[in-house]
């Protein structure tokens, strides 16, 4: 069953027909042209599809495209501001928290997501029981830890976090 739905990815509207079982993923790159969020796991598993939905971070291969009306999708490619790249970006390059670059657009989404978390106070399964603080290098890993990177840039992963979140 086809359905007309309106996303609004990256702060533009776009009206679009896609059958009802369509996930997210395809809306964006099938449908939209959208290639920053990646196709790695297609079951959740990997982060490449990582996107910030109204701010917080989801994976769109398990997100359907009918239930993002009225979201507000945000992917790397909408982070930039003209010339001007989003701090995480740039904390990633500084840092080489890339290799290949296949998962990086979805590392920056998760990144960004995971410290607007950490500075709402939501725990991790490693917070510490009085909370809040500087992110810990265990905690960054462990709020990291659904997205995978098959290159191994973890370390400039984490330093990018780190300094990022200062």
């Amino acid at each position: 069953m086809d359905r007309l739905i309106t996303l609004m990815v990256d702060g533009s509207p776009h009206p679009l027909t896609v059958d009802t079982r369509t996930t997210l993923l395809d809306a964006l790159r099938d449908h939209l042209g959208v290639m920053s969020p990646k196709k790695g796991c297609d079951h959740g598993q990997c982060g490449a599809c990582t996107v910030l939905a109204d701010g917080r971070r989801v994976t769109t291969c398990l997100s359907l495209a009918v239930a993002s009306e009225d979201v507000e999708i945000v992917t790397a490619q909408g982070l930039v501001d003209g010339d001007e790249i989003h701090p995480v970006q740039q904390a990633f390059l500084d840092h080489d928290g890339l290799q290949c670059g296949y998962c990086t657009p979805g590392q920056i989404c998760s990144a960004i997501g995971m410290l607007a978390e950490h500075k709402d106070g939501v725990p991790s399964a490693v917070t510490p029981p009085a909370g809040g603080g500087e992110l810990s290098e265990a905690e960054i890993r462990e709020r990291m830890s659904g997205n995978l990177c098959r290159c191994g840039a973890y370390n400039g992963i984490v330093a990018a976090i780190r300094e990022a979140a200062e």
